[in-house]
């Protein structure tokens, strides 16, 4: 058994042809000039949950670095926004709670958000200053544990070379001088858009065990009369009830008609 699928990589493009009917609360994009198509793509909801912490981590490190706004003003604007993210993502992303390792994932990442959010408003409040130094290095390795728990869990090589970014934006913040606020929202913010804009590698399947995702994409291929682009498969989030969807619909295909 392989724990990581070295098959696929960790970053490709979402699929053109996607049944949206199968993908609830769906973003699709489609920018297009006559009949000319510059951009197309789709965002489910983990999707816009990963955009709105891109939003949200820009907007409060870009404002730490370029506005000269009190601490205490910002802490109190950081809470909304982060307690905001938090409940957008736990609402957004509802429909995996039930599943592993999904569960434990959003769980850890709500942990992660809320305890790095006290230690940073305790320290403007009390005036930790060994702690408010390194708020940016707090915050980025923060993330990284939360990418490295998410990686091992999904069996996943993006979220590990995410992870590792993100160490490694902590080993250059003593580069780049008085920009270190906004070095940090770029690379916590790019990085989460990237997983947004692309789908990423995994073996994880909702029992835990690897996925056989390509083994069914290819038997769907081989029996289906129909053109695969009206069955919306993405294996690569691993989606559970996509995978059992797209089993009853071979068990059908395989079931002998009168």
């Amino acid at each position: 058994m392989t724990f990581f699928n070295t098959t696929i990589p960790p970053l490709r493009r979402k699929p053109k042809n996607v049944n949206f009917q199968d993908l609830p609360g769906a973003w699709r994009v489609n920018l297009q000039i006559g009949n000319m198509t510059l951009y197309s793509t789709f965002y489910t909801k983990l999707d816009q949950a990963c955009i709105l912490w891109a939003a949200i981590s820009v907007a409060i490190f870009a404002t730490a670095q370029f506005f000269p706004i009190d601490w205490t003003l910002q802490a109190f604007l950081w809470t909304v926004l982060t307690l905001f993210g938090t409940v957008a993502m736990w609402k957004l992303t509802r429909g995996w709670m039930n599943e592993e390792p999904f569960k434990s994932i959003i769980y850890c990442w709500a942990i992660l958000m809320l305890g790095g959010l006290v230690v940073t408003d305790l320290s403007i409040f009390f005036n930790w200053g060994e702690v408010l130094m390194g708020l940016c290095p707090l915050w980025l390795g923060l993330s990284a544990l939360g990418y490295a728990y998410t990686g091992f869990a999904m069996r996943s090589r993006t979220f590990l070379l995410t992870s590792l970014i993100h160490l490694l934006g902590i080993l250059i913040l003593p580069y780049v001088g008085l920009w270190q606020f906004l070095t940090t929202g770029i690379v916590i913010g790019f990085s989460v858009f990237l997983l947004a804009e692309f789908e990423w590698d995994t073996t994880a399947s909702c029992n835990g065990n690897p996925g056989n995702y390509d083994l069914v994409n290819s038997q769907a291929q081989q029996l289906t009369p129909f053109p695969l682009s009206r069955i919306s498969i993405k294996p690569q989030r691993g989606a559970c009830a996509e995978e059992q969807r797209v089993k009853r619909i071979i068990d059908n295909l395989l079931t002998p008609r009168e």
